[in-house]
């Protein structure tokens, strides 16, 4: 099944993106690609002292697709109306803190897990979707205080809410912005191996995968390969 993002676009054509639209079976691949390499990552980070470049460089490109896969899916015409945003927000809520014991053993107390940056870029994007100038203000007090204590700080948040907005309306000013809030990763990561990222979300997107979609794998599968890391950093 394809659904069209396009609907509430405003933008002149000449600006227009034709056609970008993801099949749900490539949206569960692009999950499951970005869950290798955020274990792959994790692995060279916390087990393997960082020793392969390639690793660190690869994993880069992990939540920057997460990210587009969940603004993708909140972009969706009836997502408002059908309450994606406050499931999803129940659901990072609750995994990030069954996962917020284990992550503070491998990193500390600061920042909190990438769930919780998940967690701030969705009740932006609901709050922003609702309306209202007290609503938008609270988005960006949100972002402000809470951006401060989450994996990937304001920058993560960015990006997702790049993503977000180039769904919505996929054009090439929005691209643009999508482009400059991954680009701000740099201050992260030092390098700009996030927009790795963009190239393979395009290319899959010109692809129906048939997978089906295993709606809590995401969830699931952070807290529980943290906690095998941390075992196997002190039993191994």
């Amino acid at each position: 099944m394809e659904t069209p993002l396009s609907a509430k676009a405003k933008a002149s054509p000449a600006f227009r993106i034709e056609r970008f639209v993801v099949a749900d079976g490539t949206l569960e691949a692009l999950k499951w690609i970005a869950m290798v390499l955020m274990a792959l990552d994790h692995i060279n980070k916390y087990l393997l002292g960082e020793a392969h470049t390639v690793l660190f460089i690869l994993g880069r490109m992990a939540m920057p697709i997460f990210g587009f896969v969940l603004m993708y899916n909140l972009a969706r015409p009836d997502a408002l109306a059908a309450d994606i945003h406050l499931r999803v927000m129940r659901r990072l809520l609750g995994f990030g803190l069954l996962a917020t014991p284990i992550f503070a053993g491998l990193v500390g107390a600061w920042p909190l897990n990438i769930m919780f940056m998940l967690l701030l870029a969705t009740g932006m994007v609901w709050l922003m979707e609702r309306g209202g100038w007290w609503r938008v203000t609270a988005a960006v007090f949100a972002f402000i205080g809470f951006g401060a204590l989450v994996e990937f700080w304001w920058f993560g948040a960015l990006s997702c809410l790049g993503a977000w907005f180039f769904c919505r309306s996929p054009t090439g000013g929005r691209l643009a912005l999508w482009v400059l809030a991954l680009c701000s990763l740099w201050i992260v990561n030092r390098n700009f191996a996030s927009l790795a990222a963009l190239p393979l979300i395009w290319g899959l997107s010109r692809i129906n995968i048939p997978l089906g979609r295993h709606k809590r794998l995401f969830y699931a599968f952070y807290p529980a390969h943290l906690a095998l890391i941390w075992l196997a950093q002190r039993f191994v």
